[in-house]
């Protein structure tokens, strides 16, 4: 575990937390980079929706980048960090969770914290396509727990060079609980928003495609409405619907700190102690952590945001930091 707030500033001016965290969304400019899409078909019937950008040489090192809760490729982070693998002359492919990369996906289950069967499936893929790529891999909040869970199941087998996670929400009950705290309850809100929206969206996609089973399966979970919390949704959703018995159930299958001593691929760890979404107590002991973890603890940052220079001409340290780490432990290999 080291201490590494000195590495990072943030901005004048956005000092506060939920500033760092709503500047990504809300003020950043968009980046437009050109991206190849490639639809990989899961095993049960459903796909995920991969974006690609950089160079097309089979041995250019690789990097998959995994997105958060409601987010997608275009998620700001995800676009700044393939841009900027891109300058370093990397290759790079974002991964949409199912149903995140522009249309419902095909089977009443969707994504969520522990869905580390659909990384491993986007994994095994990349392999077989680019079997001489140093491979790797960077998830951000839920992205970046679905990815340490991967690693601790996965063990010496992962697949993977290296791994770097961002913001990550170590312990899920605890984030649900800490999410519906002051001002954080904002944030609670926008998702519940956008996570009743999906399960809509798809209700109203298999209902025009004739998708009847799947239909019945979403309409006996029942009424949508007042999920005010993360509690209420994923004991109401996302539990049932892929075999958790409740939402303690889940979160406790799910949360990524069960996993961490497993952990044996090279692994960087990026936090902030102001994360608006996690308790510091959610953290873990630096007893927990594998001796191939790096946990790098910030003072500030808030969540997924880590924005220094100026308001006029902001700097993404996430941007600098990940590539350079990835480039210094590809040397080493």
């Amino acid at each position: 575990m080291s201490a590494a707030s000195e590495h990072f500033v943030p901005a004048l001016g956005l000092g506060n937390p939920h500033l760092q965290t709503l500047w990504g969304p809300l003020w950043r400019k968009t980046i437009h980079i050109a991206r190849e899409r490639e639809r990989l078909w899961l095993e049960d019937g459903d796909f995920l929706d991969l974006d690609w950008h950089g160079p097309h040489r089979v041995d250019a090192p690789l990097v998959l980048v995994l997105h958060g809760l409601t987010g997608s490729s275009n998620s700001p982070y995800v676009a700044g960090l393939q841009q900027a693998l891109g300058n370093q002359g990397w290759a790079s492919v974002a991964l949409n969770w199912r149903g995140c990369s522009g249309e419902p996906n095909l089977l009443p289950r969707s994504y969520h914290s522990g869905a580390s069967e659909d990384l491993a499936a986007a994994i095994a893929h990349l392999r077989s396509r680019r079997p001489l790529a140093p491979l790797f891999a960077v998830g951000y909040s839920l992205g970046g727990n679905v990815l340490l869970k991967h690693l601790g199941e996965t063990g010496g087998d992962s697949q993977l060079q290296g791994a770097v996670a961002v913001s990550v929400p170590f312990r899920l009950d605890q984030c649900a609980d800490r999410i519906g705290q002051g001002f954080s309850r904002f944030y609670q809100a926008h998702f519940m928003r956008e996570m009743v929206a999906y399960v809509r969206n798809k209700q109203r996609q298999f209902q025009h495609d004739g998708r009847h089973e799947g239909l019945a399966t979403l309409t006996a979970l029942g009424s949508l409405e007042n999920m005010r919390t993360f509690w209420d949704f994923d004991g109401r959703v996302t539990a049932p619907l892929h075999g958790f018995s409740d939402a303690a159930d889940y979160y406790r299958r799910a949360s990524s700190r069960y996993f961490l001593g497993e952990i044996s691929t090279p692994t960087l760890v990026i936090q902030a102690c102001d994360d608006p979404f996690v308790f510091p107590h959610s953290l873990p002991e630096s007893g927990e952590l594998s001796a191939s973890t790096q946990l790098e603890l910030h003072a500030q940052g808030g969540h997924v945001g880590f924005v220094d220079g100026s308001l006029r001409r902001p700097g993404y340290y996430l941007e600098r930091r990940i590539p350079s780490w990835l480039a210094d432990l590809s040397c080493r290999s």
